[in-house]
């Protein structure tokens, strides 16, 4: 049986940005549904890391169950840290007003919350940690931060969830409005999975 990387996520936008980053492992790149896995995971993780191994561990368990004993799982667990919040949305980031509440509200939520809070209270960051089951059970993982700041609209049609609000004060610029391959460079995700691609590569022997 060939080997796959199985990534455990729905989501098309951070599909994409993945199957760009990762493309030069030379094996197929699979999202959960692509792979016809199908399991419900609780999140009950205290961290990104201990939710993005909740979830690894779980699509492992079912990748196997149903005979695809050579895959490699990966999963993340990212989101928004805002440091005049207390942290928030942090791990609850994908979750913060409800699971199936648009970005634009959420977004908009964030921003009405911040009404006040001047220019350099603003700092804020986002979180990736990925996590990876290799087929015999070994696990990697692999993390990293973007930094910026709360801005005071959204701007930006490029990216998605939080990014037309993060703003970058160094390059004067919403993450939304950035390139995708530069934001690929410089995201919390395409840095983590930047990290963990050089583990797997090494891994596969490429």
């Amino acid at each position: 049986m060939a080997v796959r990387i199985v990534f455990a996520t729905g989501n098309k936008g951070k599909m994409r940005e993945i199957k760009e980053i990762l493309s030069d492992a030379s094996v197929p790149i699979l999202s959960m549904k692509e792979a016809g896995v199908e399991t419900d995971v609780v999140e009950d993780g205290s961290s990104f890391m201990e939710n993005s191994f909740i979830k690894a561990r779980a699509v492992a368990a079912r990748c196997k169950e149903l005979g695809n004993t050579e895959d490699i799982v990966l999963a993340d667990d990212s989101g928004l840290v805002v440091d005049a919040l207390n942290g928030e949305p942090g791990i609850y980031s994908a979750r913060y007003l409800g699971e199936d509440t648009p970005y634009s509200i959420k977004n908009a939520k964030i921003i009405e919350r911040m009404e006040g809070v001047p220019d350099k209270e603003r700092s804020a960051r986002f979180v990736c940690a990925i996590a990876c089951v290799m087929p015999d059970g070994r696990e990697l993982s692999a993390e990293a931060t973007y930094e910026g700041a709360i801005g005071y609209e959204e701007k930006g049609q490029n990216g998605f969830g939080y990014d037309p609000i993060f703003y970058l004060p160094d390059r004067g610029v919403y993450s939304a409005e950035l390139d995708p391959d530069e934001k690929n460079r410089i995201s919390h995700r395409g840095k983590a999975l930047d990290k963990m691609r050089e583990l797997l590569l090494k891994e596969l022997g490429r």
